[in-house]
């Protein structure tokens, strides 16, 4: 497992190097990656579209600085900003017991422990993917998009009390749903380099304790 700090990156410049980083796992040259990184703002859309969520033109977001991009990911509108948590997993899922669903419950588990770890309280909620304080205060966003059995896209993790971009849309396309972030929830301002370490030690112990269940299975212990 290769985990990589890209820092402040252009949403596109991150898709790039996902599209490259994903055909070398395709190839079987490179392990499975985790990119961990800030973008500046920018909405994006997913594959079941999300244009219909956004509340002002494209035009107001160009004046604004504010970028606008349609991603290969599932799911439907969410934004980016500095000050959010962004995890990027190049990740092959062919053989992980569970498949697909098994990768997003793991992936909801190292934020869900990483959070925990500031002493914030969360969980999954059903039918909805992602991370979430309660029915209607959601802390983390998920979507991704898959190519021969290999992930790219991932998870958003809301980190810095400001969250104002998401007054833009409608959160994920979700009636009723309203952002959070762990500095709001702490009670205290927490910074992307604070949960950095913390969710990268929480992603690879939620997936080397998955890789040793696949050992176990594939043995039939």
């Amino acid at each position: 497992m290769i985990i990589k700090d890209l820092g402040l990156i252009s949403y596109k410049d991150a898709e790039a190097l996902q599209l490259e980083t994903l055909q070398s796992v395709i190839d079987g040259e490179r392990e499975n990656t985790l990119y961990l990184l800030e973008h500046p703002k920018v909405i994006t859309y997913g594959r079941q579209g999300g244009g219909e969520n956004l509340h002002v033109p494209e035009s107001y977001l160009a004046e604004q600085g504010i970028e606008a991009a349609q991603t290969a990911r599932g799911g439907n509108i969410t934004c980016h900003f500095p000050g959010q948590l962004v995890a990027y997993p190049i990740w092959r899922v062919e053989k992980r017991p569970g498949g697909m669903r098994a990768f997003f419950h793991d992936m909801e588990q190292a934020v869900i422990d990483t959070c925990a770890a500031f002493g914030i309280r969360c969980a999954r909620r059903e039918g909805h993917p992602g991370v979430w304080v309660d029915e209607t205060r959601k802390i983390c966003s998920m979507g991704i998009g898959v190519r021969k059995w290999v992930t790219y896209h991932g998870l958003a993790l809301n980190v810095g009390s400001d969250v104002s971009l998401f007054n833009l849309i409608t959160l994920c396309g979700i009636q009723g749903a309203s952002p959070t972030s762990m500095s709001a929830e702490a009670g205290r301002e927490i910074s992307v380099e604070e949960v950095k370490n913390v969710f990268a030690e929480e992603f690879r112990k939620t997936f080397a304790d998955s890789a040793v269940a696949q050992d176990q299975a594939a043995a039939g212990q």
